[in-house]
């Protein structure tokens, strides 16, 4: 997805992770996730930018599906929709 796409997402669920260093990033997102509701985007954002790439790797591992990233003003934004 574009960044215009990514920002135009309704997201069901964020978790501000920035300022936390990896595997901060994830571990939180992984305690949020029950709080996302079925088939809702999940948005992470994050000052780390190897959270992209772990949050990447947990997805296709637990089967969400991952939307994209984008940079904005200093720190990633990672998008997914949950999916179990």
């Amino acid at each position: 997805m574009t960044a215009d796409e990514l920002m135009a997402l309704e997201v069901g669920k964020l978790v501000d992770a920035r300022g936390t260093a990896c595997p901060g990033p994830l571990l939180d997102a992984k305690r949020a996730i029950a709080e996302c509701p079925m088939g809702e985007v999940m948005e992470v954002q994050s000052s780390d930018d190897g959270t992209i790439i772990d949050i990447q790797r947990w997805c296709k591992k637990m089967g969400h599906e991952y939307l994209g990233d984008r940079e904005d003003d200093g720190f990633w934004s990672v998008y997914f929709r949950r999916a179990k």
